[in-house]
């Protein structure tokens, strides 16, 4: 496309000698030429034409001057349209004036065509880089947009309310969250009825961040979900997750999980640990205790691998806290991390509490810890308390 230059100059010799130097990139269609006589006309033909590119512009002129409608130009907050002033060559106040209210360059009378022409394609170039930042700047808040909706989406398909519409649900105490490091995050928890006295339960963690972490734990914990639902012991569930994981991993990510089944009569849980974090109980007297599991393979790893599962029971009072290595790993300015020993203090310190009280604790002294350092990776946490 043609570049649209403006020449504003009550001399009408200048549009002649413009269009007879330039008449070959008029031909080619590289330039296209408009001409006003004052500042006013000036403004008429950029409304008419908004995407002029470069205003040639006198500065001493009737009715409006140059320095008026530099001003006038200036308002339009435009980046991408160029002002070149024209002036006597004893005219140096005016044009330091001009310059330092944002001309591009100016050109002194008589003009110097060849001059000009090097200063046009130099405005050019100009123009052509601020174009190019601002197509990637819109480009840059699509992005954002649609990560803020992928946000939303993420948040809305995990559990947002802890009630379970079961017989017993009166017997059991669940509540979780999830803080992603990004806009999106890789961590996700679940938990679902089974059937009328059991539930599912996961919570888990995919390599990697952003983007490519998020579908991975979309698809992950649909797997595990609609795999979990078929009554299937816990390492069976998890065997079959693996398999499904691996014939569709990409870039070599993976996902730690620990998913467990538990009876909410009896306070028996059948689970399974691949490669996650293992969890506390915080046992009804106050005493802390890290869960002792097999170390099985990370789901997405290796396909047709054997998981062992193991049980545990939950006395009325206790709680299983689950969580991932965003909370252990959490850093302070002096990269130093929060690691299990804090934790373990501040589970020892909530004796007694809802699950609810144990999650939102455990952020908030998190989050005193780091104490605004940049946050590296998701923060989640489940607890599962028998009543």
């Amino acid at each position: 496309m043609a570049v649209k230059i403006l020449s504003v100059d009550d001399e009408t010799d200048l549009e002649l000698l413009l269009t007879q130097f330039f008449r070959r990139k008029i031909r080619k269609g590289e330039y296209e030429f408009f001409f006003a006589h004052n500042g006013l006309e000036a403004l008429q033909v950029l409304l008419k034409h908004p995407d002029i590119a470069i205003i040639l512009s006198d500065i001493n002129m009737p009715e409006m001057d140059g320095l008026t409608l530099l001003t006038k130009v200036n308002e339009m907050r435009n980046p991408s349209l160029k002002c070149i002033m024209v002036s006597a060559y004893g005219d140096m106040e005016n044009i330091r004036h001009a310059m330092n209210n944002g001309a591009f360059d100016f050109a002194t009378k008589p003009i110097d065509l060849d001059d000009l022409q090097v200063t046009i394609d130099k405005a050019v170039e100009q123009i052509e880089y601020v174009k190019s930042a601002q197509k990637e700047h819109a480009q840059l808040v699509d992005i954002q947009g649609d990560l803020t909706v992928a946000r939303e989406i993420q948040h809305a398909i995990l559990p947002r309310s802890f009630k379970l519409k079961m017989e017993d649900a009166d017997l059991v105490d669940i509540y979780a969250s999830m803080v992603a490091a990004k806009d999106v995050g890789g961590d996700f928890y679940e938990f679902f009825p089974i059937d009328d006295h059991r539930i599912g339960f996961t919570i888990a963690d995919v390599s990697g961040k952003g983007v490519p972490a998020a579908i991975f734990m979309a698809v992950s914990r649909t797997l595990l979900k609609a795999t979990g639902l078929r009554d299937v012991a816990s390492n069976v569930c998890i065997q079959m997750v693996n398999d499904m994981l691996c014939g569709e991993s990409v870039e070599s990510m993976f996902v730690t999980v620990f998913y467990g089944i538990y009876d909410l009569k009896t306070g028996e849980i059948d689970f399974t640990n691949a490669g996650h974090n293992p969890p506390y109980i915080l046992h009804a007297d106050g005493t802390v205790e890290m869960l002792k599991s097999e170390c099985n393979l990370v789901l997405g790893a290796i396909e047709g691998m054997t998981f062992k599962n193991e049980s545990l029971r939950l006395n009325p009072g206790d709680a299983l806290v689950m969580f991932t290595d965003g909370v252990t790993e959490a850093e302070n300015k002096d990269h130093e991390q929060f690691g299990e020993a804090r934790l373990e203090a501040a589970l020892a310190e909530l004796k007694g509490a809802e699950s609810k009280q144990i999650v939102d604790t455990v952020n908030a002294k998190v989050k005193e810890f780091v104490a605004g350092a940049a946050q590296s990776d998701d923060i989640t946490q489940l607890v599962i308390r028998r009543k």
